[in-house]
């Protein structure tokens, strides 16, 4: 799969999703989703097609699956910095989410009443497992996989990083998750690279994901009622000065936590051996390498137009 193939890839995902929402837009009140079908739907948007694309293309035969994929093994010790890692990136996803928080609503908490409607082993398997695990397999074991192979790999790490991040951003579809899932994206991208293996971001977005959940079941458990009345208040009527405070508390935390993450990214690196690799796809072109091949194509453009259009049109008629 070139890196074209994976762009054509990127945009039936998205063609998908819009086609889905339109279908349940006028099929009206005739079908009714719950949280969890809606979860379940939204992971088939990406791992049907991926799954297709990867079935008829010529790479994807059985002695080549789990090399294709990335599923390489990791130190245990890599698996415990990557849970350290994940720990201190929140502060980062914080500030990113208020941020957005000054024009848009934030999708998450929207959606909290649903979530605690459904037991908590279901949510923390949707939310925590098996999402992650989806996701990781499309943006990081497929798009950035063949974003890397682009010129034999070497030094299309840069532009690698920056797509698998773009569309994942893109992929929620929404202005406050995109910022701070691209940013995600970038790191989950270099985590691969560093440890070796797609195993190594699956492990963070679990962690990331895993503890959000279990922190959203914890908090209702102790506040019952009034927990998720705070947030439904919270989501709706939290004033400009109310998240400049936050804004600047976590500031100021992200600015030491998220170092001491990019530390541990270059330490999960040495752990595993990477040095070699990781120079090497991340080096500036020379003179004497092939001619770079364009990551950037039509229906790469045409994916991102889509997805923009997609979120604006929300944005206004929130």
């Amino acid at each position: 799969m070139t890196s074209n193939r994976a762009n054509w890839l990127f945009l039936t995902v998205i063609l998908v999703h819009i086609g889905i929402v339109l279908f349940l837009l006028f099929a009206g009140d005739r079908i009714s989703f719950g949280i969890v079908t809606n979860f379940l739907v939204s992971e088939g948007i990406l791992m049907v097609p991926t799954l297709l694309f990867l079935l008829f293309s010529g790479e994807w035969k059985l002695p080549r699956r789990r090399e294709a994929a990335g599923f390489h093994r990791i130190k245990i010790s890599t698996v415990l910095m990557i849970f350290l890692c994940t720990l201190l990136l929140m502060p980062l996803v914080t500030v990113l989410n208020a941020l957005t928080m000054f024009f848009t609503d934030n999708a998450v908490a929207s959606l909290q009443g649903d979530i605690l409607s459904v037991s908590f082993p279901a949510m923390l398997f949707m939310i925590g497992i098996f999402g992650p695990f989806c996701e990781e397999f499309v943006f990081r074991g497929v798009l950035y996989k063949n974003y890397c192979r682009c010129n034999g790999g070497v030094g299309s790490g840069v532009p690698a990083v920056a797509l698998s991040a773009l569309t994942f951003g893109l992929m929620h579809m929404n202005f406050n998750q995109a910022l701070y899932a691209f940013a995600l994206g970038i790191f989950l991208a270099l985590l691969v690279e560093m440890a070796g293996s797609l195993w190594a971001s699956v492990a963070c977005h679990m962690f990331f994901n895993s503890f959000e959940v279990v922190l959203m079941y914890l908090s209702s458990s102790i506040l019952g009622n009034l927990y998720e009345q705070a947030m439904n208040e919270t989501a709706q009527t939290v004033t400009t000065q109310e998240l400049v405070a936050a804004l600047s508390v976590y500031l100021v935390i992200a600015a030491v936590t998220t170092p001491i993450a990019v530390c541990i990214l270059v330490w999960i690196m040495k752990n595993e051996g990477r040095e070699e690799a990781v120079r090497i796809l991340f080096r500036r072109p020379r003179k004497q390498d092939p001619v770079q091949e364009y990551v950037l194509s039509v229906p790469l453009i045409l994916a991102v137009v889509l997805c923009l259009g997609y979120m604006s049109l929300e944005w206004f008629l929130m």
